[in-house]
């Protein structure tokens, strides 16, 4: 009986941990997708120009897409980077007290972070660049 109820409390945790996680996650794409639509409003004479020169719409899509997937591949390539450094401080930290490794963080999971992390710069990304795409050149070569 008593371990049905440690049990119960365990999966309560992990459903919590969940929740946080997938809230987490919702924000950061909302303020990814919030940045990426700042960097249009800056860059609006820049789009101006691109497609003035004979740019489409295509390419300054293309452009703010490619962008949000640098930023992707960059912040979970340095979020992989920063919990293997953290696992292994904490394994040699505390190896010797409990007498096995505590924190590990398999490749294939690692590269299924960076992948997600892409997927949703790529998500919040999109929206942002449908807008730089359908400026005016006119009117964002006269905007300041």
């Amino acid at each position: 009986m008593r371990s049905s109820a440690a049990s119960d409390v365990y999966k309560r945790q992990i459903l919590r941990l969940n929740i946080l996680h997938a809230l987490a996650l919702v924000v950061s794409t909302v303020m990814i997708g919030i940045i990426t639509y700042v960097s249009v409003v800056e860059r609006i004479k820049e789009i101006g120009v691109i497609r003035s020169l004979g740019g489409r719409k295509k390419d300054i899509s293309a452009l703010f897409v490619a962008e949000t997937a640098i930023i992707g591949f960059t912040s979970g390539a340095f979020g992989v980077a920063l919990t293997y450094l953290i696992s292994l401080i904490l394994n040699i930290c505390l190896k010797p007290t409990i007498g096995f490794n505590i924190a590990a963080l398999p490749p294939l999971q690692a590269l299924l972070m960076i992948i997600l992390s892409i997927v949703l710069t790529l998500i919040s990304g999109v929206l942002p660049a449908k807008s730089a795409a359908r400026k005016d050149p006119v009117v964002a070569l006269r905007t300041e």
